[in-house]
């Protein structure tokens, strides 16, 4: 449990921060997002442990220090920041400067910039998720009806990347945003996956490589954070446009998540509940149809958490069923 006694401290120094800054109706808000986050955040944490248990512990811990700079600085505050910049033709310094000064029109930037922020979230979150299900090698399945087809149909080269862009080009046609730009955020999204991917597999085949591989699984995770993020980015202007609110509200959630994951690697928790890596990437899945549905109609963001909740909590249930009747 020494794992979050840092956040811990960190999360309790920055609400009575925010309490200075903004008063009780401000610390209520960050308490609010915080919770939030941590709450609908278990299939990242799940998933980011299947990765992080495949890093040497030097990295690990990269991932607690170094990382959680890449998650709250920079996918919370920088990557938004730069989207708004992009929208509205200014600096990204311009458009941190706005979100303090003028909150609303921050939002509105940042909203008008969402079917890209969707696109590209979606896309690689369709890959993760597509990957684990279309993989051969993959032997225990969780709702084996389904899970079974879809290890026969991984056979296929490169069906997962088929499918990605099927799904992006028939949405795009339906989508209120222009067809080049969801198109291209997406086809982003899937090759930045592929290089990702791509790299750290090959790396670990190399010997001497382990720098390099943990470095590459290192850049994974964080993408895979961002993606996982930038849809709770824009669902949080929907509580508040107060930026720093928002920044420590989700900056609290995201460290307690990574501290969660290191938890979950260290305690061999995937080890004892064989089902829970399944249902995170079902829950992966569900997140990135719920992210392109948003691209033609408005998706309620407790539809979004509940997703990977239900997924998250039925496979835990199979998980300590599975493991009493093996006991």
């Amino acid at each position: 449990m020494n794992l979050f006694i840092a956040p811990t401290v960190v999360s309790l120094v920055a609400l009575a921060a925010i309490y200075v800054w903004g008063g009780w109706g401000a610390l209520l808000l960050a308490g609010l997002l915080s919770i939030l986050e941590v709450t609908l955040s278990f299939d990242n944490a799940v998933v980011n442990a299947k990765v992080l248990a495949r890093m040497s512990q030097a990295w690990q811990k990269r991932f607690l220090t170094w990382g959680i700079l890449f998650s709250v600085f920079g996918t919370r505050l920088a990557l938004p920041a730069v989207i708004v910049s992009i929208a509205a033709a200014v600096s990204p310094w311009a458009a941190v400067m706005l979100g303090f000064q003028n909150p609303a029109e921050y939002a509105r930037l940042l909203e008008h910039s969402a079917p890209a922020i969707l696109s590209f979230g979606a896309a690689f979150l369709m890959m993760v998720s597509l990957k684990y299900f279309f993989d051969t090698a993959k032997e225990v399945h969780w709702i084996a009806m389904v899970e079974r087809h879809l290890v026969k149909w991984g056979r296929i080269e490169a069906i997962e990347i088929a499918l990605a862009l099927l799904a992006l080009l028939v949405l795009s046609a339906f989508s209120h945003a222009a067809p080049q730009v969801v198109l291209g955020a997406g086809i982003i999204g899937i090759v930045l996956f592929v290089v990702i991917e791509g790299v750290a597999n090959t790396l670990s085949l190399e010997r001497g490589a382990v720098a390099g591989t943990g470095l590459a699984l290192f850049l994974y995770l964080n993408v895979l954070d961002a993606a996982f993020s930038l849809d709770g980015v824009i669902g949080a202007f929907a509580l508040t446009n107060s930026l720093p609110v928002i920044f420590v509200g989700l900056g609290i959630g995201a460290y307690f998540v990574r501290s969660l994951t290191v938890y979950l690697v260290r305690q061999k928790t995937l080890q004892e509940l064989p089902y829970l890596e399944h249902g995170a990437h079902w829950a992966i899945l569900g997140l990135a149809l719920s992210m392109l549905a948003g691209l033609v109609t408005h998706v309620p963001e407790a539809v979004t958490g509940l997703i990977g909740l239900v997924f998250i909590t039925l496979a835990y249930i199979s998980s300590v069923r599975e493991r009493r009747a093996k006991a």
